[in-house]
């Protein structure tokens, strides 16, 4: 069956092509605002499943790959900035803390309406940062379009403690493990 990923993003464009499986990338159109006390848990797995089933009504006969991502500090949802204000904001905040990073993925089947959904979640520890820690950061890497303008693939490693996770690419939007077990569950032949 054909592959296609439900999202626009490039981060998770490129972390899918790391598989070698041909795909198309289609942008979901659906509202992205957590519902009255929504867990991070609860949102991420409802948003990658919204984003898998606006992306099959196009597609019909496809595998769609659904994702979504938020950071929390307890109750905190963090989402991605989108400006520097917002940036510099969401890192003083983050600031000394323990934040979990929840990627929900679906693999939704078109065909056969099967559908596996899950939730990855990925610990990242900040040091304390002062605004000027922020603002080198952030002028290296102006991560607006990260989830907590936070990119561990590149220069924010240096903003963290410690990072712990089965996943590390889960923590980049788009959990590869987990998928490749979904795909196999769908006969997709992956070494």
């Amino acid at each position: 069956m054909k592959l296609v990923l439900g999202s626009s993003s490039p981060y998770r464009r490129e972390l899918l092509s790391r598989l070698h499986l041909p795909f198309e990338a289609y942008s979901p159109d659906i509202d992205e605002a957590r519902l009255p006390e929504e867990s991070p848990t609860a949102l991420v797995r409802r948003l990658a499943e919204q984003k898998a089933r606006a992306v099959a009504s196009r597609f019909p006969n496809h595998l769609i790959i659904g994702s979504d991502q938020v950071a929390a500090v307890g109750d905190t949802i963090i989402t991605k900035p989108n400006n520097a204000a917002h940036a510099v904001e969401q890192l003083q905040f983050l600031s000394g803390k323990t934040v979990l990073f929840h990627t929900g993925l679906c693999l939704l089947n078109a065909q056969t309406s099967h559908l596996q959904l899950d939730n990855i979640v990925f610990e990242v520890g900040f040091r304390v940062l002062d605004d000027a820690s922020i603002q080198r950061y952030l002028a290296k890497e102006p991560a607006y379009n990260c989830v907590g303008a936070f990119k561990s693939e590149a220069y924010g490693i240096a903003l963290t403690t410690h990072m712990r996770g089965d996943d590390p690419t889960a923590l980049i939007g788009l959990p590869l493990i987990c998928l490749t077990e979904m795909l196999r569950a769908e006969g997709i032949s992956i070494p």
